[in-house]
Order: C-alpha cells, then sequence, then structure tokens
C-alpha cells in the first residue's frame, strides 16, 4: 500500500529545483516540494515544516499534532514499518 507519511522538512537541498530533505521517523530522503511552496513565502521558509508525502513529494502542509497522531496510528495498524522500510529501498543517497 502507498500512503501518505508525515514528515519534517530539514533542509532544503536544491532551491532551484524545489528540492528539501525530509524526516520521517528518523528515514531522510530528498523530495519535491512544488506542491507546498507559495509565492508569499521564502522555500527556506519551509525548513520545520510538516508535511504529508506521497511518493516524493510533499503535497501538503499538515500540523505537527496531526502529524505526530497520524504517525503514532500508521504505527498501531502496522503501516508505518512498511512504508518506511519502502522509503529506505527507494531512496537516493543524501
Amino acid at each position: 500500500m502507498c500512503l501518505g507519511i508525515p514528515g519534517k522538512i530539514v533542509e532544503i537541498t536544491d532551491a532551484s529545483k524545489l528540492m528539501a530533505k525530509v524526516d520521517v521517523s528518523g528515514v531522510q530522503r530528498r523530495v519535491n516540494i512544488a506542491c507546498i511552496v507559495s509565492e508569499n513565502e521564502s522555500i527556506e521558509s519551509c525548513v520545520g515544516d510538516w508535511v504529508l508525502v506521497h511518493v516524493g513529494f510533499a503535497m501538503t502542509k499538515i500540523d505537527e499534532n496531526e502529524a505526530i497522531k497520524t504517525l503514532a496510528i500508521l504505527t498501531e495498524l502496522g503501516e508505518l514499518e512498511e512504508e518506511l522500510e519502502a522509503m529506505e529501498n527507494s531512496a537516493e543517497s543524501i
């Protein structure tokens, strides 16, 4: 199953390509942040934001409390480990 997983943007890796490093429960990978960047804010201001990550894209910003609750539910359902393993296997070196 392919889920949207909450992750925290920890670094902008390539501002010109709208790429950032996102941490999802200790697994870090590069994702495209084009869907969450607005014209009214700098790309760097996204660092620290929680986002919903799906197939290499940050789809939307989410509240930190919602992210933590979602990660807890996914852990309970046994889905988080499967998704983290898939992320680790598909992640390029960062």
